[in-house]
């Protein structure tokens, strides 16, 4: 976690932009601290204060007809998601709680620090991440310079898109004020079904067959064995959502396509599945493990043979599972000093994709890197866009490279 450091209450834009101006004047550095959930996620780089987001509280526009909502960065997850779900609506990109992960309290995060890390749960498969459902944002910049980006629809538009650059940058660009998001009708019911029976392959193989069928999953993931659900065989998780008979129906059509010898099925009723897939979306099956916690993006066919790699290279594993249908690999480690990130790396970058450090010590977030190196012309591309946003590295200095 962040050492102690002074905090400075934001509770207007304007504030932000004189804490800002007044930190770059000193040569200071400042962290950005909403509900705080999300503070153990990136390098470890003491600042010299914390500017804190909680005060900026208030949805400030909701229109469930036109499928839009605005809200101040510091609004607490849960009190959007208690709104929409009144409404029969839900943000689609079904946002992760990283509390469990850190052995916190869950509730705590808030739609400034989801949309800084660009957060998505299983979901995304089909319904995209955190930035392809932001409509516009205002922010203050590391210049000190507030700034407004996007409005209140999606369209296609000449220039630069903003959201892509500011979701997922963790602060580094900007402290982001207010929200404009896209939001989606809820799903009258869900269903998941377990394909139980197959090996770790095999099972990530029926997952990829499931994404090629009309049956349209909505979340798509692979069980090792002890890994959830109390189920002692590798299992196949596959999501339906929508119209009870149209999930029936479904189903249904997937078990014929599916089905082979020696696989037997299991249907999750709607509480049922809505708990496994809550618990997946907040990386349950590794939260509890007491270890090092890797966070590997890949192909969906390359994630069992990453996953191979790393075991014969001698990491040892506590636990791990695959989101995404094999896409996202959530993967505990003993801790160790350098978290066998050398060992990580190399099986991903066989494949082809990247590791991210989640949960670690400070000193091990200190010494190696968090975040996947990147090859020389996007780290170019990316010191440019820092330089832009923020060119006295005011804000979350060192939080994803060390440079900067």
């Amino acid at each position: 976690m962040r050492s102690a450091c002074a905090t400075l209450e934001i509770r207007d834009e304007a504030d932000a932009v004189d804490a800002i101006c007044a930190a770059k004047a000193k040569g200071d550095c400042c962290a950005i601290v909403g509900g705080g959930s999300k503070s153990g996620l990136g390098r470890y780089a003491p600042q010299t204060q914390a500017l804190s987001t909680a005060a900026l509280t208030g949805i400030t526009l909701y229109e469930p007809n036109e499928l839009v909502l605005s809200a101040r960065a510091g609004v607490p997850l849960s009190e959007i998601e208690a709104l929409l779900d009144r409404h029969d609506q839900q943000l689609a990109f079904e946002p992760m709680d990283y509390g469990r992960l850190f052995g916190a309290e869950t509730g705590g995060a808030t739609i400034g620090g989801a949309i800084a890390v660009n957060a998505a749960g299983p979901r995304r498969i089909k319904a995209g991440a955190a930035r392809d459902h932001l409509l516009g944002f205002r922010c203050v910049t590391g210049r000190g310079e507030l700034v407004k980006s996007g409005g209140r629809v999606m369209k296609n538009v000449t220039g630069y898109d903003l959201s892509k650059l500011v979701c997922g940058s963790y602060g580094t660009l900007a402290l982001l004020t207010e929200l404009t998001l896209k939001v989606l009708p809820k799903p009258q019911t869900e269903c998941t079904l377990l394909a139980i029976g197959a090996d770790e392959a095999e099972s990530l193989a029926l997952l990829r067959r499931a994404t090629a069928t009309p049956c349209e999953p909505s979340a798509l993931a692979m069980l090792p064995a002890g890994a959830a659900l109390a189920l002692d065989a590798d299992a196949a998780a596959i999501r339906l959502e929508g119209p009870a008979i149209s999930v029936t129906t479904r189903r249904d059509d997937l078990v014929a396509r599916l089905a082979r010898s020696g696989l037997r099925f299991e249907t999750l009723d709607e509480h049922d599945s809505a708990a496994l897939w809550r618990g997946l979306r907040d990386a349950a099956p590794v939260a509890a493990n007491v270890g090092q916690i890797w966070r590997i993006s890949v192909a969906p066919s390359e994630g069992f043979a990453v996953v191979e790699r790393i075991r014969r290279a001698g990491a040892p594993m506590l636990a791990y599972f695959y989101d995404w249908a094999g896409g996202l690999i959530w993967l505990c480690v003993e801790a160790a000093p350098d978290a066998y990130a050398a060992v990580v790396r190399s099986a991903v970058d066989a494949s082809g994709g990247h590791a991210t450090l989640i949960r670690a010590n400070a000193e091990a977030r200190a010494r190696i890197d968090v975040f996947h190196p990147q090859p020389a012309a996007l780290a170019a591309l990316t010191r440019r866009v820092k330089a832009s946003f923020d060119p006295a590295h005011v804000l979350e200095r060192g939080r994803m490279r060390a440079e900067f």
